[in-house]
C-alpha cells in the first residue's frame, strides 16, 4: 500500500528550500484532490486560497507569529470556512447536482429541504464549528496528495484567524480562516526530517 510508505515519508516540514517551486501540473493535481474530499451532505461549504505573493505572505507571516514557513515555502494554502451558511449556498449546491445528475430540480426538494431544515436547527456557534470540520478533512487530502507527489507540507493553526480575514478581506466574503499548510519542497538543512516519528501503537490507540 503505497499510501503508508507516503505517510511514512512525510513529515511537518519546518524549513523549507525557497528556491524550489511545486510545478503548476502537480499544483493541479493537488487542488484535484482538495475538490475531490468527502463533505457534509457534499455542500463544500468553503473556499481555498493558494497564494504565492510575497508582499501579501510577508503580511500573513506576521499575523502567523513569525513562522518561516508561511515565506519560505512554494505556496501558503489557506482553508477559509463559511462564516454563515444560507439557503443560496444549499440551493446552489442542488442546481449543481441537478445539473451533473440530469435530475429535475423538483425531484431533488425533498432532500434539500431537509439539508435546509437541519442547517436551520444548529446554532451559530455550532454551523461555524461544522463548515470548520469540513476543511480539515480536505487538509487531509492536501496532506496526503503532497506525499504521494513528494512534495513537503506542514498543516498549520499557529496563526491569528482575525488578522489573516483581515489581510485577505475574508469577512466581506462570508469566509473565516480556518487551517492552513504551507507546501514546498524541505531543506537540507532541516533537522525535523530526522527525527522519528512519534505516533501511539496501534493497540492503544484502537479499539476492536
Amino acid at each position: 500500500m503505497n499510501l503508508i510508505s507516503n505517510l511514512e515519508w512525510r513529515y511537518a516540514t519546518k524549513q523549507f528550500d525557497s528556491s524550489k517551486k511545486v510545478s503548476l501540473e502537480n499544483l493541479e493535481q493537488i487542488k484535484k484532490a482538495i475538490q475531490l474530499s468527502a463533505s457534509s451532505y457534499g455542500l463544500q461549504l468553503y473556499k481555498v486560497l493558494i497564494i504565492e505573493d510575497p508582499e501579501l505572505r510577508e503580511k500573513l507571516k506576521s499575523a502567523s507569529y513569525g513562522q518561516n514557513q508561511i515565506t519560505e515555502a512554494s505556496h501558503l494554502i489557506v482553508f477559509c470556512n463559511y462564516s454563515a451558511v444560507t439557503e443560496k449556498h444549499i440551493e446552489e449546491y442542488f442546481i449543481l447536482k441537478s445539473k451533473i445528475e440530469e435530475v429535475d430540480i423538483p425531484d431533488l426538494k425533498a432532500y434539500s429541504d431537509f439539508i435546509k431544515a437541519d442547517v436551520h436547527r444548529k446554532s451559530n456557534i455550532e454551523k461555524d464549528r461544522w463548515t470548520s470540520n469540513q476543511t480539515y478533512i480536505a487538509l487531509g487530502n492536501l496532506l496526503n496528495a503532497c506525499a504521494e507527489l513528494k512534495i513537503d507540507s506542514c498543516p498549520m493553526e499557529g496563526f491569528e484567524a482575525e488578522k489573516y480575514n483581515e489581510i485577505l478581506n475574508l469577512e466581506e466574503q462570508g469566509l473565516n480562516t480556518s487551517v492552513i499548510a504551507a507546501i514546498g519542497y524541505r531543506s537540507s538543512e532541516d533537522a525535523a526530517q530526522h527525527v522519528k516519528k512519534v505516533r501511539k501503537p496501534i493497540k492503544d490507540l484502537f479499539v476492536q
